[in-house]
């Protein structure tokens, strides 16, 4: 099932959990295993993908789609942003070049003193608050943009919650944009080769993917959810979505990411990005559309 990490570059897997299964994970079980996981692979993380993220950048995914090119966002000088999910706050950081005011968020503090070590190292100050996504610690209306590449949307069993939260924080216009493992790719198995090209699992199974030790306790959660659901998340927090991008394997890159591969990334699609807005008291509505 998908992970952002699970195998690395080289098609070698992680060292095997006790178990990995498909379950039902709750709540607290899903935020103690997302926040330990992450802040025990913080560091790692970094030295294996810093290079391809960069310090100060804003990239969607691993077919290496960028902010910049894809202005998803829209306008970004002088506008408060939110970034859901951080990690080391790249994201944040160009962001802030760009002329925004971004705060950047994390369950994480391993994630964020990551983060903080790259705010010296580039001079780029920006706001780091540790949250979980569900239950933001900000006022009502008081972002212009909120993002999110990769971030906490996968590892929260109550993803709805994040969509209400993000709603009530952004101002009447604002827009909400995040990334995450496209949904297809929750039938097939996490290999970057011929066998991730096979289906091995439904669609319709929303059990969470699961590794936990020898006693049940949960050490890495992802939950599922299909287009279907994540459509209605939005609709259910009053916003309004505006686009879906399904970005493709772009000519020349060949650098895996994990399971993102060359071969599956052009016959597949791997990234999600769902872009949304809060609609401005009296012109709610508007039309969806794909691409």
């Amino acid at each position: 099932m998908p992970g952002m990490d699970r195998v690395d570059p080289a098609g070698e897997p992680d060292p095997e959990p006790e178990a990995v299964l498909r379950r039902d994970a709750g709540g607290s079980e899903s935020a103690r295993a997302s926040r330990s996981w992450w802040d025990e692979q913080a560091a790692d993380y970094y030295a294996e993908h810093g290079a391809f993220l960069g310090d100060q950048d804003f990239l969607w995914g691993p077919e290496g789609l960028r902010e910049s090119a894809a202005g998803l966002l829209g306008p970004l000088h002088g506008r408060r942003v939110l970034e859901i999910g951080c990690g080391g706050a790249q994201c944040s950081r160009w962001l802030a070049g760009q002329g925004a005011s971004p705060v950047a968020t994390d369950i994480s503090g391993g994630q964020l003193g990551q983060a903080a070590r790259l705010n010296a190292r580039t001079g780029v100050a920006v706001p780091l608050v540790q949250a979980d996504a569900q239950s933001l610690p900000f006022v009502d209306e008081s972002f212009d943009l909120a993002c999110s590449a990769y971030g906490a949307l996968p590892f929260v069993a109550d993803s709805a919650a994040v969509m209400g939260e993000v709603a009530r924080v952004l101002r009447p216009g604002g827009r909400w944009a995040f990334a995450t493992t496209h949904p297809f790719r929750w039938c097939f198995d996490d290999d970057p080769g011929p066998s991730g090209l096979v289906v091995q699992a439904s669609y319709f199974d929303r059990r969470a993917y699961v590794e936990q030790d020898d006693d049940g306790t949960a050490t890495y959660v992802e939950h599922h959810r299909t287009f279907g659901d994540r459509i209605r998340e939005i609709a259910a927090a009053g916003l309004t979505l505006v686009d879906v991008v399904e970005p493709e394997w772009p000519e020349g890159h060949e650098e895996a990411w994990g399971p993102w591969s060359p071969l599956r990334g052009r016959l597949m699609p791997g990234t999600a990005i769902y872009v949304t807005v809060k609609p401005v008291k009296g012109n709610g509505g508007g039309a969806s559309r794909r691409r």
